[in-house]
């Protein structure tokens, strides 16, 4: 089947096709930085330079395009009619690219997270949103290890907000 685009007009299409500061990856940064957390983006240092870093949460989010990124079973992800078998190689290999960049990082201690695109449209954002927000708290949980202390309440215990220190006598001088 042949393009129903002009070499010239079909080169021009591709060429405004975005790869950094994408409306999903714009999405997830304001409302992360509305909700307190601090971030980087597009870390050349890491491994497959992610869309945001997090580094006191030791964690890295991927923002995917369906279909840029092969979203098995999403309705933004259509191979094209023309060049299929080449489409079907690139896409493959973004595939395996993505997989080999996630097994690196979590081999140097990092987390991850994919958001995909169709996430964030529609009815499902806000709940995808807090979902990110709430993983990201217990990973900072689980890397400092934060444990309440338990009170309790009853006539015969001491309850106190800080831990028993015996005083010490300062001395003048």
């Amino acid at each position: 089947m042949t393009d129903v685009h002009s070499k010239v007009i079909r080169s021009y299409n591709m060429s405004r096709i975005k790869g950094q500061n994408t409306k999903p990856e714009i999405i997830v940064r304001k409302y992360l930085f509305s909700h307190g957390f601090r971030y980087r983006i597009n870390v050349k240092a890491l491994p497959g330079k992610p869309d945001i870093v997090l580094s006191k949460y030791k964690t890295v989010i991927f923002i995917n395009g369906c279909f840029w990124h092969g979203h098995e079973n999403c309705k933004f992800y259509v191979l094209p009619k023309t060049r299929t078998e080449w489409w079907k190689q690139k896409i493959g290999r973004n595939r395996e690219r993505d997989v080999d960049v996630r097994e690196k990082l979590r081999h140097i201690g990092w987390r991850t997270m994919v958001i995909w695109e169709c996430q964030l449209k529609g009815r499902n954002k806000d709940k995808i949103l807090d979902t990110i927000v709430s993983a990201l708290n217990q990973a900072f949980i689980e890397q400092y290890k934060i444990v309440p202390k338990k009170y309790s309440i009853y006539k015969n215990s001491n309850v106190v907000a800080e831990e028993d220190l015996p005083y010490q006598i300062l001395k003048n001088g």
